[in-house]
């Protein structure tokens, strides 16, 4: 592959609903750039960025992939992203390591959900976008219609800048706007602009020329005295474009035989999409300092990775943005979250998981390194003399857990690195052991995002693991004191034991934790025996006394007991505390705690009554709803028990529209009935 430098390289993000035609798209552009020799089908599981086994054996893209198409003496690196609602954390990534997104809509569906979810990544990003109407060649395809869409969807203004000739079967090819030429047949041929779509290309290009002069008064005047240059036009388009003023709309078939309208599409992207030096960087100094720089050559090295993907033969491949300065083969980078340098022995550019050698790589190019150490995404890669750090991806919070265990014992020794290397691949993966239930946990993003980190798991690293809904990690406490005695004497011949322990057990305010008082005086217990007593109830505070859930939130008064002389001993009074503190806590009212959340529940305001009729079923309470555009956004408290597979749920009543985030409130008292059912569950098993 050439060398590009910055002003020749374009990179873009296809995002936008599943099955919109994003991977068949970009393999169209391989294999017209001649970047293949055969062009690949999603359902044959044959394609470029499709090549994980689990996306071939679904037919959907499940991971960002790279793809550089070579075109005109430019580099155009797209990157494929999933469609799919669960894997929200691979269009995050490939968002911020890209110049602009193209938004690719089904010319038949129009906007859809995933449409209006990856819109509003890009807009976090504060991205400029570009739409083109896709698969033109379909049944029911209509271009008019899916620019409606747009329109009523998007408060933005959308520019034309290439219309269709023809539609479905019919479809012939495009007209390019810009230039008001007609473009047809599988190579592209140029030619005049068809008789009946004469009128409209005039208007919409006149419509170009006044969106295109609105990015500086040099041009506004110039275009007022005289006619502007297509050089300048595009010039200016590419300034309005860049400020997200105007949204460019494009049209193809990249899935046809012919691959119509793919050719202008191509060049139209070099006319119109941002170069990576038209967008500066910002980065943090040591010292806290915020400063902005050119992406180019000349800048501070500065590298961000935006993504790791784990290869059981290959090793960890890390994938990154140059945003400044000039990478070469045998550098040596600095890692600062680590204060680590490593040498980058040999630099790659992908194109799928093909890893094509490269010896340079400029600012503002992407590129990938093989078995970094140290290296995790978000990670600053730069020069040790001159550190800065850039901001990460955005990634959500996990939303939906499973608990996970090992089938076999081999499993065992595995499960752990395994998970922790797919998840460093996934970031909006993530794992942890939950103490209270002693269950090892995988969280995502939704029912799917979980199943298929667990089905890579068993692919790629051939570890078994079965996943169950996890338990609650429900507490214990007391809602008033209690006290007990308790007297331990055990005789066997020898040496006896004994110990007698006087204890309350007081409430304390949620979230103090526990407090251990000694009010014993007159030496009715020796004090050597204090941290022998306490010792005695901390074990008992691990595994709870009524459900076998940690204890939390209570106070422990000895003020009384009796020891031997000679057969009182340490482990004596180990017990008698353990036995004594049993009995207390079930004296002293206990109940159970459940996890509560908040919840953050973005909806179409069509959707807001289901939502808060479903909420009031689980339990939970609305604080509160406001409307921002057409967007309800419902505020609430639910207990983790009856919330633990809304993210599957919510998309059921909202026909997948429906957002959320969570994040943990406090802990509650369980509803009596339902406190119940818990103690007799944890009997039962304890029986078992």
């Amino acid at each position: 592959m050439k060398e590009y430098t910055t002003q020749k390289i374009r990179n873009i993000a296809l995002i936008g609903h599943g099955s919109s035609g994003k991977t068949t798209l970009i393999e169209a552009m391989l294999f017209l750039s001649k970047g293949t020799s055969r062009r690949g089908r999603v359902e044959e599981g044959n394609t470029v960025t499709d090549f994980d086994e689990e996306e071939m054996r679904r037919n959907i893209s499940l991971s960002s992939a790279l793809a550089p198409v070579e075109w005109k003496d430019h580099k155009l690196n797209f990157i494929d992203t999933p469609g799919y609602t669960d894997f929200v954390g691979e269009v995050r990534s490939a968002l911020r390591a890209v110049d602009m997104a193209l938004v690719v809509v089904d010319a038949a569906s129009g906007v859809e959900v995933g449409t209006e979810l990856t819109w509003g990544y890009a807009n976090d990003e504060a991205m400029p976008r570009a739409v083109v109407i896709n698969k033109m060649d379909r049944d029911n395809a209509n271009f008019d219609r899916a620019m409606a869409s747009l329109e009523e969807t998007f408060d933005v203004p959308f520019l034309p800048l290439m219309l269709p000739i023809g539609a479905q079967d019919d479809f012939q090819g495009v007209v390019n706007l810009l230039e008001k030429k007609a473009y047809v047949g599988a190579k592209g041929v140029a030619t005049d602009v068809p008789a009946d779509l004469v009128d409209r290309v005039e208007e919409l290009h006149t419509n170009i020329i006044e969106s295109a002069v609105m990015a500086s008064e040099v041009l506004m005047e110039k275009y007022l005295e005289d006619e502007l240059s297509p050089e300048e036009i595009s010039e200016g388009l590419r300034k309005v474009i860049l400020k997200g003023d105007y949204i460019p709309v494009l049209a193809s078939a990249g899935g046809d035989a012919a691959m119509t309208g793919l050719s202008p599409l191509l060049d139209m992207l070099i006319k119109v999409a941002p170069a990576p030096s038209d967008l500066p960087f910002k980065a943090t100094t040591p010292d806290g300092e915020e400063q902005e720089y050119a992406v180019s050559d000349q800048s501070p090295l500065a590298l961000l990775i935006f993504k790791n993907m784990a290869d059981p033969y290959v090793g960890k491949v890390t994938y990154f943005r140059v945003f400044g300065g000039v990478l070469s083969a045998g550098d040596t980078v600095y890692n600062a979250r680590v204060d680590e340098q490593e040498r980058l022995s040999q630099l790659y550019v992908m194109r799928g998981k093909e890893q094509i050698n490269v010896e340079r790589i400029h600012a503002g190019d992407i590129g990938a390194v093989a078995k970094m150490a140290e290296a995790q995404t978000g990670d600053t890669l730069c020069s040790k003399s001159k550190p800065l750090a850039l901001r990460g991806p955005i990634f959500p919070k996990p939303l939906y857990s499973v608990a996970v265990s090992p089938k076999t014992k081999a499993d065992t020794a595995k499960m752990g690195a395994t998970l922790t290397r797919i998840c460093e691949e996934d970031p909006t993966l993530q794992w942890y052991q939950e103490f209270s239930t002693h269950e090892t946990i995988l969280s995502g993003m939704g029912d799917a995002h979980v199943e298929t980190a667990v089905r890579r798991m068993q692919s790629r690293f051939n570890v078994n693991l079965e996943a169950s809904t996890p338990k609650v990690p429900y507490k214990e406490t007391v809602t008033a004191q209690g006290s007990a005695q308790y007297r331990h004497k055990k005789q066997t011949g020898g040496a006896g034991q004994f110990a007698e322990v006087h204890l309350n057990v007081d409430p304390m305010p949620r979230d103090e934790g526990f407090e251990y008082s000694w009010d014993v005086y007159g030496g009715r217990i020796s004090t050597s025996f204090k941290p022998s007593i306490e010792k005695g109830v901390k074990s008992v505070m691990d595994k709870g006394v009524i459900a076998g859930y940690p204890i939390v939130d209570v106070k422990v008064s000895v003020y009384d007991g009796k020891e031997h002389p000679v057969d009182s001993k340490d482990i004596a009074f180990q017990i008698a505390g353990r036995e004594g503190f049993k009995q207390a806590f079930r004296n002293a009212k206990p109940v159970i705690l459940e996890p509560i959340y908040n919840f953050e529940i973005t909806v179409p305001v069509e959707f807001a009554g289901d939502v808060m009729s479903d909420l009031n079923t689980r339990r939970a309470r609305v604080q509160g709803m406001e409307q921002s555009a057409a967007k309800a956004i419902i505020t609430a408290l639910g207990p983790l028990a009856e919330m633990q597979q809304y993210a599957t749920n919510l998309r059921a009543i909202t026909q997948g529209r429906g957002l959320f985030a969570m994040e943990l409130s406090h802990y509650d008292i369980v509803p009596t009935h339902m406190a119940q059912e818990i103690i007799a569950q944890a009997k039962a098993e304890e029986e078992e």
